[in-house]
């Protein structure tokens, strides 16, 4: 059984329904709900996959390591900070022993996701990883062949890219990290979304 969030207008009453969540077993063992920072009226979201232990004890997104590499991307390359953007998880509570997401978890916790974006109206939201970006586009698919390649999908530009965790493993994924986010800020450079066909510089990869 979902919850009904049709009447919320605003994050902080959807932050508040979702910190009373107990629809799967994560309400069990979390610590802290995960809801998500940021500006609420943003241009750019970031969504990531689950809390991590860090995120978990203090109750923000992105806090470890990967975030403060994220950070690092955000202020090099795009020339942001936390300030400037929001950023959320696909699952708002921490999966024990940081284990990948439940196909019934994410059932349940994406509709929390989906309000977020509805309420922050972003011009790109940037998926960060596997789960995050088959989430999103509700496709199967391999962050590998599909990052850094944007498409038009339900009113938003989505932007799929590795997540920061896994470039502080493999240098070439840094590399990659830093193309991508430049690509980002071509996107975020333009006027609007109402031209929705493809260009010189977006090419939409082909899901199909």
């Amino acid at each position: 059984m979902e919850t009904d969030l049709s009447h919320i207008t605003n994050l902080t009453e959807l932050e508040q329904t979702a910190k009373s969540c107990t629809l799967c077993a994560l309400g069990q063992t979390r610590t802290n709900v995960v809801f998500g920072v940021g500006n609420p009226s943003s241009d750019l979201v970031f969504v990531g996959e689950a809390p991590g232990f860090h995120e978990d004890q203090k109750g923000e997104p992105f806090v470890g390591a990967a975030g403060r590499y994220l950070d690092e991307l955000l202020i090099t390359v795009l020339g942001l900070t936390r300030k400037d953007i929001y950023i959320a998880n696909v699952l708002k509570c921490r999966p024990p022993g940081n284990r990948d997401p439940q196909p019934e978890e994410i059932q349940h916790c994406r509709q929390f996701l989906n309000k977020q974006i509805e309420l922050i109206k972003p011009k790109v939201i940037c998926s960060l990883g596997n789960h995050a970006s088959r989430v999103i586009l509700d496709k199967s698919l391999n962050i590998s062949k599909v990052h850094g390649q944007p498409v038009n999908f339900d009113k938003h530009w989505i932007f799929p890219t590795y997540h920061p965790a896994a470039a502080l493993y493999t240098g070439k994924i840094k590399e990659i990290l830093i193309e991508d986010f430049k690509k980002l800020g071509e996107i975020l450079a333009q006027d609007s979304l109402a031209d929705k066909g493809e260009s010189d510089t977006i090419k939409q990869m082909d899901l199909f």
